[in-house]
């Protein structure tokens, strides 16, 4: 229906907070698959959230960094096998998932290896202040060194399923063994680590079969890489799809009996246009950086931290100028619409570490840092929203 009311023309209208695409938490985000699997396979303590999964003895988890829903739909002349397990994801429902808020990749692993959202991991961004210290703390690269068990306290899921009798493992690439990342988000059992993702996926069929119970994870980084440096629809990026496509049927061809293969992904990626009205530069804007003490997150999903005393007038100018195109919501709005993990079950350790004023961009834009982010606002593809495109990951399953 139109309006019969004057059109405002200076006043954009404000997207409606109500109307941002929540991620599924408890029924269908990545912070329920492994509590699903493992608890079909009787650890205790666990429960399983994605009810259209079948119980299987053996499970792995192949997660590719970057591999949206949105883009394996969009690319099935280069990903055909991918493409032709689509309409049994989720069970058979031919359904996605959610990645859970924001979608980039140190919050994902965090939710997949935990079984939580990030209101309670506590990974909640790519780059999130520490209460503690004041400072921006960047949980991919771990900058500045922080407490790995004081900041995420919570056991992994493998380390459940290990102590469960389980047999339990993680093949990856060498360099990922000692991170802290993956002390607090992946640990537990045998990490095995490979350069090449065919040794990785000849190894985690090895590894599957090696017990009678085992839960398995094996990850793949190189298709987020190249969405990052030449776009999400480049000839390197489709490139890349090609080879995942190829890995993932070569491991599905070597699954030991009773094995369930879950191939999923811990976000997808937009590319954003290299101009002033798709980026944003906060480092050239002095209006949105008044009040402002630290910018956090990143492009397309931002932690903003206030000057204490200034959180209401932040809220308000960010709104006026970018509220046409970003979900912008209050710390306290965002969580009780949802975004970080169901209302309510925020650990009072991560209230800090999200932003004042969190921002979730809409259309395929970005709010990019030039001086004090340099080689992330040259990114081409970006990721981190709830938009469908970074928001929805398969759940694609190959069953022995």
């Amino acid at each position: 229906m139109f309006s019969s009311a004057p059109a405002n023309w200076d006043e954009p209208e404000l997207l409606d907070l109500a109307g941002a695409p929540v991620p599924h938490y408890g029924t269908g985000s990545l912070a329920d698959l492994l509590p699903t699997l493992a608890a079909g396979q009787g650890v205790p303590g666990l429960a399983a959230g994605i009810a259209e999964l079948t119980p299987a003895d053996r499970n792995c988890v192949f997660l590719v960094d970057g591999m949206g829903w949105e883009q394996i739909k969009a690319h099935p002349q280069e990903a055909p096998y991918l493409a032709s397990l689509l309409a049994g994801s989720r069970g058979g429902t031919g359904l996605p998932i959610t990645s859970g808020f924001p979608a980039t990749t140190a919050t994902s692993l965090a939710s997949v290896g935990t079984g939580l959202p990030p209101a309670r991991h506590g990974l909640p961004g790519y780059a999130v202040r520490n209460p503690a210290s004041g400072e921006l703390m960047n949980q991919l690269r771990w900058q500045p060194w922080t407490q790995p068990k004081t900041w995420q306290p919570y056991p992994t899921v493998f380390q459940l399923a290990d102590a469960a009798g389980v047999h339990t493992a993680q093949v990856s690439a060498p360099g990922f063994q000692s991170t802290p990342l993956t002390k607090i988000a992946l640990s537990g059992g045998t990490f095995h680590g490979r350069m090449t993702g065919e040794e990785r996926m000849d190894l985690a069929a090895i590894q599957l079969a090696a017990g009678e119970r085992s839960l398995v994870y094996t990850y793949y980084s190189e298709l987020d890489g190249a969405g990052h440096r030449h776009g999400v629809d480049s000839d390197v990026w489709r490139g890349q799809l090609m080879h995942v496509d190829r890995l993932v049927q070569r491991l599905a061809e070597q699954l030991p009996p009773r094995t369930a293969l879950y191939v999923t992904a811990d976000h997808g990626m937009v590319d954003v246009p290299f101009d002033e009205d798709s980026r944003i530069d906060f480092d050239e804007d002095w209006e949105l950086g008044a009040g402002v003490a630290l910018l956090g997150g990143e492009g397309r999903a931002r932690h903003v931290y206030a000057v204490p005393g200034a959180e209401a007038d932040v809220l308000t100018v960010w709104r006026e100028v970018l509220g046409d195109r970003f979900w912008i919501a209050s710390r306290e709005e965002a969580l009780e619409l949802g975004w970080f993990g169901a209302p309510g079950e925020c650990d009072d350790r991560v209230l800090g570490r999200i932003g004042d004023v969190v921002a979730a961009a809409h259309a395929d834009v970005a709010i990019t840092a030039s001086r004090n982010e340099p080689n992330e606002s040259a990114l081409v593809g970006m990721h981190g929203s709830m938009t469908a495109a970074e928001q929805l990951v398969p759940l694609l399953e190959i069953r022995s």
